[in-house]
């Protein structure tokens, strides 16, 4: 094509057409803003091909003269283009190029600059021409661009909200849409969102609102027309909880009111899915679940309704219930450290446990996530309230009673030391809090050292001249000895060697002392008696002998020596008998369950003779002058060490070698027996103090089960139905030493029927028949199926049962059980499915559909 006012033609070689002489508009036609249309039969299109190669020809003229496009509809193209120099018009045409036959023409004055194409065929492309024509009809310029219309406008089959914050559409597809624009208006405001195909969802509304709703398809043209509208309404907002567990079993829920909600529906159940759901309907903003389980959590759901029911979004929170006080609250106090070891039963859902001891205003914590807390830092001399917290995420539990703690007292103060007369020491000190009895040591400078216990604040010990003491004095309780306090010596004044004086340091050995004599260089002590003498040289004013024989009478003298005076023949003796020969133990033997008795020998003549028991459990003794005597009321399950020592007006042997000695373990004094299954019982008892291990025997003219256990319970199977069994009981030591128990008879349960089978009786009957196990049994039957529970007893003696009224159409769960009047009642008899069909409204087939798991079964 040429330039403006070039001829058009047909192929090459065939004549230029005539010119068209100008087109004038009819009245009526537009001049600004549109034009008239009309069909393009009489302009045909040149074909697909010579169309490129026309609008190469366009723009290599380069005109300056173009079209765009600046909206598209479903129907309608919306162009505009430049004044264009010279032009007293303009034509546009728009022709579908993949639709034979279609083709619209618009005319406008040269004042207009756009214009719409309109009438057009969704879906469509067509090929747009715009021509600058002359007052002489010549067209001086012209282009063409292509473009395609919208998709149809769709129409929306329904809008319904399901979250507060959302509408979901759906329409019907639209050909050639490639996308959807759906929008929602509530009065000036309105939200988009683009979406690919139906349905689409309009996410951040506002709850409770009502929407007009409509949609636009779209394709690579431009936007449809938008779809009549719908009206939704965004369901009510969920109610935000605030939950808290105020006490162990409760749970305080509370929300703010919700916009438009008429009422709320607050759901509580376990976590963990057992137990029952609680459902609570209120038009309050606050409610209160108690009766629960402390330490438990709980899931909470709730949401809001309006006046017509239609719930809104709901609101889900996890809470658990603050824990219950912790059970069984121990103290044991160290008194060496000074430390109490706190301990107890932990308690369900705890996290941590805090272990408060308060003494005055002084409060000791600690903190722990066991079962056991040490508190360090006590005082001396002080009473401590214990108690026990647990705490989870949800709170603390009450704390637990105070148990009470009193430590061990402080040291004596205040001690002083005075010789109230010669030979005879006074100590004395302040009362101390929480003392029990008092001792005081005092140990010599020749190593002796002996004790005084009392209750009062003095004691008074027995000193010899030329000594220096060293004492100390503790305070007791039962929680154990003060610390050590401060260590005073105390020097006794030297006396004259007439003051004899012997004191045995040990079984064999006896230190004489003396005072010293002015001028003395040397002293002699000789010791008469038994086999010989013993002699002892030493410049010192003290001598010791010792290998002296027990249970002997020496006669004992101090000389003095010097090389002017020579010896002192004139000194007065003394007679010291030495303490009694210390016993041996030859066998210990029984006597009675908690008698023994202990024989030993002793070639003393006169002693009275003390054996002492020592264990865990206590100090037992027996006294005899004799060579045996017997020890009672030992404790069962205990460890002993045996001793003996002799006692004679001179003084107290020296212990025997110590002889172990072991009592058999106690009996357990609760035993429980427990039928989980037709042959399986559960026998379970308390354990028995020095017991390891246990046989237990059920015992009976059918046979025997028996257990040998480390536990304090176990299975014990091949049980007979209906059968008395006598109940026994071993507890055996870890050396072996065993203990008989019986207990009370135990009877095991009747024995469930055999072959459970249905029938079907009449319209909606079911007969329940088996074979029972004794005819003087009576059973109970049981139907349990979704439409409903059912029970029958039939008379004594019959083996089955009828159930009339019975829903068909169901899967029933039927036990046949053995009536009993123990508590609890038996459960674990077999279990059959069967299904009941229907016929019309009546029982149809009854078709077994096998064996359920009974509850024993569940549990063994």
């Amino acid at each position: 094509m040429g330039g403006a006012g070039a001829p058009r033609g047909g192929g090459p070689g065939e004549a230029p057409p005539p010119r068209v002489p100008p087109r004038t508009p009819r009245p009526g036609a537009p001049e600004r803003g549109g034009g008239r249309m009309r069909g393009a039969g009489s302009r045909p299109w040149l074909c697909a091909g010579l169309l490129v190669s026309c609008l190469e020809t366009i723009f290599s003229a380069n005109t300056g003269f173009s079209v765009s496009i600046y909206d598209v509809t479903s129907r309608s193209i919306y162009v505009r283009w430049p004044k264009f120099s010279g032009a007293s018009s303009y034509r546009v045409t728009a022709t579908a190029v993949n639709t034979v036959g279609h083709s619209l023409l618009a005319h406008f004055s040269d004042v207009t600059l756009k214009g719409t194409l309109s009438s057009l065929i969704p879906n469509t492309v067509y090929a747009i021409q715009a021509e600058a024509i002359d007052k002489n009809g010549i067209i001086l310029a012209e282009t063409r661009i292509m473009q395609s219309t919208a998709p149809d406008v769709p129409i929306i089959d329904q809008a319904y909200s399901k979250l507060s914050n959302s509408i979901t559409v759906e329409w019907r597809a639209v050909p050639g849409a490639t996308s959807y624009l759906l929008t929602a208006q509530d009065g000036d405001s309105f939200i988009e969102t683009v979406v690919t195909n139906s349905p689409g969802t309009l996410t951040g509304l506002k709850p409770a609102t009502l929407y007009r709703i409509t949609v636009r398809s779209v394709n690579s043209g431009g936007k449809s027309q938008p779809s009549p509208f719908r009206k939704a309404k965004t369901v009510l907002a969920a109610p935000v909880l605030s939950v808290s567990s105020p006490s162990c079993d409760s749970i305080a829920v509370s929300w703010k009111a919700v916009y438009m909600a008429a009422g709320f529906s607050v759901f509580l159940m376990r976590s963990d899915g057992l137990g029952r759901m609680l459902k609570e309907n209120t038009t309050n903003t606050s409610l209160l679940f108690t009766s629960l389980d402390p330490g438990t959590l709980y899931t909470i759901k709730a949401y809001a309704w309006n006046v017509n029911g239609v719930p809104g979004d709901d609101f889900t929170y996890n809470q658990r219930t603050s824990p219950n006080a912790p059970a069984d609250v121990q103290v044991a106090f160290n008194s060496g450290t000074l430390r109490a070891i706190v301990s107890w039963m932990p308690t369900e859902g705890a996290l941590t446990y805090s272990v408060t001891a308060s003494s005055g205003p002084l409060n000791l914590t600690c903190n722990t996530s066991s079962a056991s807390c040490v508190v360090p830092s006590l005082q001396c001399g002080s009473e401590y309230s214990v108690s026990v917290t647990a705490y989870n995420d949800a709170g603390s539990s009450k704390p637990t009673g105070a148990v009470s703690l009193k430590t061990i007292p402080c040291a004596p103060v205040n001690i002083s030391i005075e010789e109230d007369e010669p030979g005879r020491l006074l100590v004395s000190w302040s009362s101390v809090n929480f003392s029990h009895y008092y001792v005081v040591f005092v140990k010599s400078d020749d190593g002796l050292e002996v004790h005084c216990n009392t209750s009062r604040t003095q004691c008074h010990f027995q000193s010899d001249c030329g000594f220096t003491y060293f004492i100390s004095v503790f305070a007791y309780n039962k929680a154990g000895q003060s610390p050590l306090g401060d260590v005073f010596n105390y020097t006794t004044a030297p006396c004259c060697p007439s003051d004899l004086r012997a004191t045995f340091v040990s079984g064999d050995a006896v230190r004489v002392t003396w005072a010293p004599v002015r001028g003395a260089e040397m002293y002699q002590t000789r010791a008469v008696g038994g086999s010989g003498a013993l002699l002892c040289n030493d410049t010192a004013a003290a001598c010791t002998l010792s290998a002296l024989q027990c249970d002997t009478r020496y006669r004992i003298a101090v000389y003095s020596f010097s090389e002017a005076r020579g010896s002192n023949t004139s000194c007065a003796s003394k007679y010291v008998a030495t303490a009694p020969c210390s016993p041996e133990i030859k066998n210990i033997s029984k006597e009675a369950r908690s008698a023994m008795s202990v024989h030993w020998q002793s070639n003393n003549e006169e002693a009275t003779y003390i054996v002492t028991a020592r264990g865990d459990a206590g100090l037992w003794h027996c006294t005899s002058s004799g060579n045996s005597c017997t020890l009672i009321n030992l404790p069962c399950g205990s460890a002993f060490s045996v001793s003996a020592i002799a006692r004679s007006p001179a003084g107290q042997s020296l212990p025997s070698y110590s002889v172990p000695l072991e009592t058999a373990p106690c009996c357990p004094t609760d035993l429980m027996l427990t039928q989980v299954a037709q042959s399986v019982t559960n026998i379970s008892w308390s354990v028995g103090v020095g017991a390891q291990t246990y046989v237990t025997t059920l015992g009976s003219p059918k046979g025997q089960a028996k257990c040998h256990t480390l536990q304090n319970y176990c299975l014990l199977g091949c049980i007979t139905c209906s059968t008395n069994y006598t109940v026994s009981l071993k507890a055996i030591s870890e050396t072996g030493l065993t203990s008989s128990c019986t207990y009370q008879g135990y009877s095991s349960s009747a024995c469930c029927p055999s072959g459970v089978k249905l029938y079907r009786l009449g319209n909606n009957g079911i007969r329940v028949h088996w074979r029972a196990s004794d005819e003087s049994t009576n059973y109970s039957t049981h139907l349990h199926g979704s439409k409903g529970n059912f029970t029958c007893t039939p008379s004594p003696g019959l083996s089955h049962c009828d159930l009339t009224e019975i829903p068909c159409g169901d899967v029933y769960t039927v036990v046949v059980s053995p009536v009993t009047d123990k508590e609890p009642k038996l459960t674990f008899c077999a279990k059959k499915i069967y299904s009941v069909t229907c016929s019309g409204s009546s029982v149809g087939m009854v078709i077994y559909r096998g064996r359920g798991k009974s509850n024993a079964e569940q549990h063994i």
